[in-house]
């Protein structure tokens, strides 16, 4: 990991922050995603191993179009420290994006998902300017579920036995934003006074 150097962060909230993808960070990127906890709760079955995910981030800091990728920072910290990743696939065709998040296993519970989520957003809404954004989340993961209504999703609809949790089949719950949806103070967008 870096040293004392701040990194670069784009926008900032409530002690959370959005920055780009590092490739410095992908060992640290790997052993979030490969946490137990992580797979759990993403749904996925096999862990990558860190060579495979290290050659993966490379395609990702080459960019995409259809791709915004952040890495998650606890600004309260200083330096600023990375504690997770989040992601907006994009369909530019109709305007829409996936998002993904994965937060580093010391950082959970203390909110920074969903202060991501909401930056996330955000971002989409008022710099991207999409106009709805969905993820998928197994029905058992109430905190992951209570993260995302906290930061605007709602319930859009449940695919029976379409994951599994803890060996057993469960139904995977679709949620959906949009820039109505989006409450409260934007960081992105602040009003300007025009003449």
């Amino acid at each position: 990991m870096s040293g004392s150097v701040d990194p670069v962060v784009w926008v900032e909230s409530g002690g959370v922050g959005l920055g780009p993808l590092r490739g410095d960070l992908a060992r640290e990127y790997w052993r979030w995603e490969s946490d137990p906890g992580a797979v759990l709760g993403y749904g996925r079955q096999v862990p990558e191993s860190p060579e495979s995910r290290a050659e993966g981030l490379e395609h990702q800091l080459r960019g995409a179009p259809d791709q915004a990728r952040f890495t998650v920072y606890d600004t309260a910290s200083r330096p600023a420290t990375p504690v997770g990743l989040s992601s907006l696939l994009i369909d530019h065709q109709v305007r829409t994006a996936e998002f993904v998040i994965v937060v580093a296993p010391e950082a959970r519970g203390r909110q920074v998902g969903t202060q991501a989520t909401r930056l996330t957003l955000d971002y989409a809404f008022h710099l991207i300017g999409l106009r709805m954004v969905w993820l998928k989340v197994l029905e058992p993961n109430t905190a992951g579920v209570r993260a995302y209504e906290k930061a605007g999703f709602r319930h859009a609809g449940r695919l029976r036995d379409a994951g599994h949790w803890l060996g057993r089949p469960c139904a995977e719950l679709l949620m959906d934003a949009t820039p109505n949806d989006f409450e409260g103070h934007s960081t992105i967008h602040t009003p300007t006074d025009e003449a």
